[in-house]
Formats: C-alpha cells, structure tokens, sequence
C-alpha cells in the first residue's frame, strides 16, 4: 500500500521504530494536538480520535476479530470488525479503509459513516484507558479475508444471537458494546430490519 502523507508523518528516516502519534481533540472532536500511542492511553488517558468499524456479510452477519495475543491493549478479547486511530491530519474514512485492509486483507464495499461516539472506558487487565472520540463505519465484507497474524488472532461471521451467546462466555473488549450501540442505527440501515440488529 503507498505511503500517504499522514504515514510518511509517521515513518522514521533511520530505520528505527516510529512513535505513532495521534490526533487529540476536544470534547467536540476539534483537533487539538498530537500525542505518542502508548502516552495517550496511559492513566487518566488523553481524548483522542478513532474509528471503528463494522462489516457485515450478504446474510447479515457480523464480522468479529479476537485480538491478536501480542497487541499491547486488550490482547485476546473478541472485538469489532476494526478499531483503530487515524494518523494526524488523515480523515477517519480513509483511516478506517486502510486498517480495515492491513489487518483484514479485505477493502470493504458500501463504507458508509455511522456517526460518533465519545466514551471513556480504563482496561483493568494493562491499566490503559480508552478516552476516545469514535468515528463509527458499517459497510459489507464481500472478499476472503487474509488476516495479518501480529493483529487478528481469529475472525468469526454471527448473527446477533450468536454474538450474544459469544458474549455471555468470552471476554470482549471493553469498547464493544458502547460502540456497537451507537453504530444499531446505521447497522439496522444496512442490514434491514430482519437482520435483528
């Protein structure tokens, strides 16, 4: 995939690992400034910009990741289709196209914006907090999927009563059901009232 300039923002001209910086905003969703990753996230945590995202199948079925074990925040746990963080200066669509595509192998069809939610959510498990303003997509995974290892550690299509059952026995990640419910609108547009979304 080429390097946008927002990735090249983000690239280190030695070789070393870049710090991955994100966009901060105000309660509003202006941007603010930038911040390292890991110091967003850690203890009280800093408001910044993400997106999530949610695909279905032609049956109406949702595609769901478990986290790979190796990530450093919520290692393990079932998740949405894909969560993530735009670069600085690089719209959330476009963010969420790109992930979408590096941890899945897919590029969604139909992406279509689902609105925004502003939550505050600390993970007992690394002590990280998830302080985030969530730019929420839904659109269709019509291709086989070709999952990067180092991010997705299993996927799995359900219909809202498998994920309901999935949820009773597995953990989720502790984003899952605050950006879901405020994604139901848009997910019942896309998927007709008889998908029971």
């Amino acid at each position: 995939m080429p390097i946008t300039s927002a990735a090249a923002a983000n690239s280190s001209p030695n070789g070393t690992a870049p710090a991955i910086l994100l966009e901060l905003v105000d309660e509003q969703g202006n941007t603010i400034g930038t911040a390292e990753k890991l110091a967003a996230h850690q203890a009280p945590g800093q408001l910044h910009r993400a997106f999530s995202v949610f695909l279905f199948d032609e049956q109406g079925r949702l595609l769901l990741q478990r986290r790979a074990l190796g990530k450093y925040h919520s290692p393990g746990v079932w998740s949405n289709t894909c969560c993530g963080h735009p670069y600085p200066g690089e719209a959330p669509f476009t963010a969420a196209a790109r992930r979408t595509y590096e941890e899945l192998g897919i590029s969604p069809t139909l992406l279509a914006e689902a609105g925004t939610v502003r939550y505050n959510h600390p993970d007992p498990a690394s002590g990280l907090v998830e302080q985030e303003f969530n730019h929420l997509f839904v659109g269709m995974a019509q291709s086989s999927l070709r999952p990067d290892a180092e991010e997705v550690g299993e996927t799995v299509f359900v219909t809202p009563a498998e994920l309901m059952e999935l949820h009773a026995g597995a953990p989720f990640s502790a984003w899952f059901m605050t950006v879901l419910d405020a994604a139901r609108p848009a997910i019942r547009e896309l998927t007709g009232s008889a998908g029971g979304w």
